[in-house]
């Protein structure tokens, strides 16, 4: 034990600012990592890969040839077949790193913009309570840093401004669109009757439908933010980084669509406050 402190010690007396900020970059990049894989399979194959590694250190500390041999060609060929076999997890981690957070689409108080996200926000909750009162199954999608291109392209376009009325026009059943998702920007519909992606993961309650199944599976691989509104039970439900969260009221839908949607100004107050002193 003393001899483990006296190491420590040394180490510690040689350490330079640079390698403490090595260290501290390797454990930043880690957590996030760890954040980013807890809710997926990913999280058992890091824990797999931890055991694994954990046992060819105490087999090399011991000499266990054997063991070693087999741990180690293990660890080499491992690699591929992770590659192989955990591919939609290790694309949906690395687009997740790809989106770089500059903040959120639009500044609470910006003046027209935010007021118009504003209007838009209320315009949905409005259509989803409506929707939700007659069990109208809808889904509507808010792009927000992850441009949706290539989901935007299987629909029709119709580059319409957000109301609650033609939302729930769209989706009245049995018409040309209503069974697709309607796609926003901003205060903007941009098309309506789009393909979404479905979900893998297979651990979803049973009674989640088709809808819920492509909100869940574009929030996994996007950072969009989508609504939805069951047909079965009329619940209103919020798919965001592969999470659902249900049981939304058009006032609960407001308040949590205008916390992902928008931000509060704080650079502009700041800014405000030192033009009033200046003006003094």
């Amino acid at each position: 034990m003393e001899e483990l402190f006296s190491q420590l010690s040394k180490y510690l007396r040689i350490l330079r600012i640079n390698d403490a900020i090595d260290i501290l970059i390797v454990a930043v990049i880690l957590y996030y990592l760890i954040k980013i894989v807890r809710e997926t399979r990913a999280m058992q194959l890091l824990k797999g890969l931890a055991i694994f590694g954990i046992a060819f250190v105490v087999s090399s500390g011991l000499k266990l040839t054997a063991m070693n041999y087999i741990l180690s060609t293990t660890l080499q060929f491992g690699v591929f077949a992770i590659i192989v076999i955990f591919q939609p997890e290790l694309r949906n981690i690395l687009e997740r790193i790809g989106r770089v957070k500059f903040g959120n689409i639009i500044d609470l108080n910006s003046g027209d913009d935010g007021a118009e996200i504003l209007n838009a926000i209320a315009a949905v909750s409005e259509a989803a309570a409506n929707m939700s009162a007659t069990r109208t199954g809808a889904l509507m999608v808010f792009e927000r840093e992850t441009r949706l291109g290539e989901y935007i392209s299987t629909g029709t376009l119709l580059d319409a401004k957000i109301s609650s009325r033609l939302l729930e026009n769209i989706f009245v059943p049995n018409t040309p669109l209503h069974d697709g998702a309607v796609i926003m920007r901003g205060d903007k519909i941009l098309t309506a009757g789009c393909l979404l992606p479905l979900t893998a993961n297979n651990n979803l309650s049973k009674d989640l439908g088709t809808r819920h199944r492509a909100a869940i599976g574009l929030s996994e691989v996007t950072d969009a933010a989508i609504i939805v509104v069951s047909e079965e039970t009329g619940k209103i439900s919020i798919a965001l980084n592969g999470s659902l969260t249900r049981n939304f009221t058009e006032e609960s839908l407001t308040k949590a669509l205008t916390k992902i949607l928008t931000k509060p100004q704080r650079t502009t107050d700041a800014l405000g406050k030192i033009k009033f002193w200046r003006s003094k």
